[in-house]
């Protein structure tokens, strides 16, 4: 396929994938914008590949992970170094790769993040999560940001880029705790778990529903925290990167606080913000790009410079 079809093939992916982005996308400048559905179009089909989903639906264990992991760094390999792959989501990643100078060290981490998934891990403690978060989002998030037009050596502006990615893959882990344990999966850390007198084999017993409930809801506040870095980042973006940045981070950022004010219910059903607050968080956001002036240190938040 040439780069224009490829545009159309993976704006149809993030439209059916995520309707968040989607919209937040639509405030890149055009170029931008393409960039951005180009590198989502790879992650959404990675993802797919080591969940045996589609575009983020209908999980399903897979024969052999591992040999999905290896041809998912091999066509990956192959599209970063310039070749054709014949497979369209790769192929994008390639034209973005190329067009942007993304390094192979961040695409190589993603895929580290379903590695971890393909061999059953868990996180034992609070740095194992974020270290998860870092690999299937944060190193997105530096991608992402590099599509922008950051440096790939401006290492502070990634750090910000990488918060918002990790805080929305924990507004994601506490979104599905549910569906994650019901499919054999727990990304509380273990550490957490053991404080809260959870057995880690049964997390969704009636009887410990209330100390579960306190547990998702630290994982909103800690994706909290993250996204208020990450929009001190977004201040040194382009105008129109930035409004796009600041409505992704307040859309997602809402996940997070809905499943706050569910007092639990998060656990029954999947918890989804309405059409009307996406819009009004593109408006709002319009005026924070303006006003431009959040300010904040990252003390004491975790680092990619940790990750292994």
């Amino acid at each position: 396929m040439n780069r224009a079809n490829l545009v159309i093939h993976a704006r149809t992916s993030i439209e059916r994938g995520s309707k968040s982005f989607a919209r937040a996308s639509k405030l890149f400048a055009r170029q931008t914008r393409e960039r951005a559905w180009l590198l989502y179009f790879w992650c959404r089909a990675c993802d797919d590949l080591a969940d045996g989903q589609d575009h983020g639906h209908g999980m399903s264990a897979i024969a052999n992970p591992e040999k999905t992991i290896a041809a998912m760094r091999m066509m990956t390999a192959r599209a970063h170094g310039g070749e054709q792959t014949g497979n369209p989501p790769f192929d994008a990643f390639g034209v973005v790769a190329q067009e942007c100078g993304i390094p192979k060290k961040l695409a190589d981490d993603m895929i580290d993040g379903f590695a971890l998934d393909a061999r059953g891990w868990r996180p034992e403690s609070e740095d194992d999560l974020l270290q998860y978060c870092y690999h299937v989002a944060g190193a997105v998030g530096c991608m992402m940001a590099i599509v922008m037009g950051v440096s790939a050596r401006d290492h502070e502006l990634l750090d910000r880029a990488c918060d918002l990615g990790l805080a929305f893959q924990l507004a994601n882990i506490a979104r599905d705790v549910a569906e994650d344990a019901q499919a054999g999966r727990c990304y509380l850390p273990q550490s957490w778990l053991a404080e809260a007198g959870i057995d880690p084999q049964y997390i969704l017993d009636p009887d410990r529903r209330e100390a579960l409930v306190m547990l998702v809801n630290r994982l909103c506040d800690l994706a909290g925290e993250y996204e208020a870095s990450a929009r001190v980042g977004a201040a040194k973006l382009p105008f129109r990167s930035r409004w796009a940045v600041l409505a992704a981070a307040g859309i997602y950022g809402d996940i997070a606080r809905e499943i706050t004010k569910s007092d639990g219910a998060s656990l029954d059903h999947r918890v989804y913000t309405s059409k009307g607050k996406k819009l009004s968080w593109i408006v709002k956001a319009l005026g924070q790009a303006v006003i431009n002036s959040a300010r904040r240190d990252r003390h004491g938040l975790w680092t990619r410079a940790r990750a292994v």
